[in-house]
């Protein structure tokens, strides 16, 4: 498979060069789209050696990761592996989601084992989501917020992404299961067990759009 790396970052400037060095490491291609930020985020980017793409305003993370599909799945990628640009996804960990891939769509990379070092509303907050994704989609999924995942070009094909906020990311694990795609999990470790100081996740706002996209992918998916 020809694999490429998706950064979508917005406002990280002091982190996104970091994990644009250390993603380089594994892959050849890294992309990082500047969901609109305000700071220097684009500029340390492609310092670090990333092919940048800046969107115009922010549009949410959702936004930012079907531009970055589409742009690499028209360069004939077969995956892409996603990670956050705070750093709490390590690129040395990335050998675990391509080790996991063998015949699956869409990878996964848990952090559950983990979940005692969060701080208690996000770790509560990572159960109760992921049991009612789980729910949604008809597969139990131990931790269905992770954004360090490996998604096939024909997975995101046939799912779309449409969703433009946090939500998206749920809703493609809804319907990705319910079209019969194969969607595993498999544990990695983390820079740091809770990003909430560097996260841009609106609790309530988020909260509410993954529910109502996830229950939309349900009963929209045969």
């Amino acid at each position: 498979m020809r694999i490429a790396a998706a950064i979508p970052a917005y406002d990280a400037a002091p982190s996104v060069g970091s994990v644009v060095t250390s993603t380089r490491a594994f892959f050849q291609d890294v992309l990082v789209i500047d969901d609109g930020s305000t700071d220097n985020t684009a500029q340390n980017a492609r310092t670090a050696g990333a092919e940048v793409y800046v969107l115009p305003k922010n549009g949410g993370k959702g936004a930012a990761l079907r531009t970055a599909f589409s742009i690499l799945f028209e360069r004939n990628f077969d995956g892409v592996v996603t990670l956050d640009a705070d750093g709490q996804h390590l690129a040395e960990e990335t050998p675990h989601l391509l080790a996991a891939a063998d015949g699956a769509d869409l990878v996964l990379g848990t952090r559950d084992h983990l979940f005692a070092q969060m701080g208690g509303v996000r770790r509560m907050s990572n159960r109760l989501s992921s049991r009612g994704i789980s729910w949604a989609a008809g597969q139990p999924l131990s931790d269905v917020q992770t954004g360090f995942r490996l998604y096939t070009k024909r997975l995101i094909e046939r799912t779309g992404f449409p969703e433009s906020g946090f939500e998206a990311e749920s809703a493609v694990v809804v319907r990705a299961v319910r079209l019969g795609f194969r969607v595993i999990t498999t544990p990695v470790r983390l820079g740091r067990a809770d990003g909430r100081n560097t996260s841009h996740y609106r609790p309530v706002r988020d909260s509410l759009r993954i529910a109502a996209a996830v229950l939309h992918a349900r009963h929209t998916t045969p």
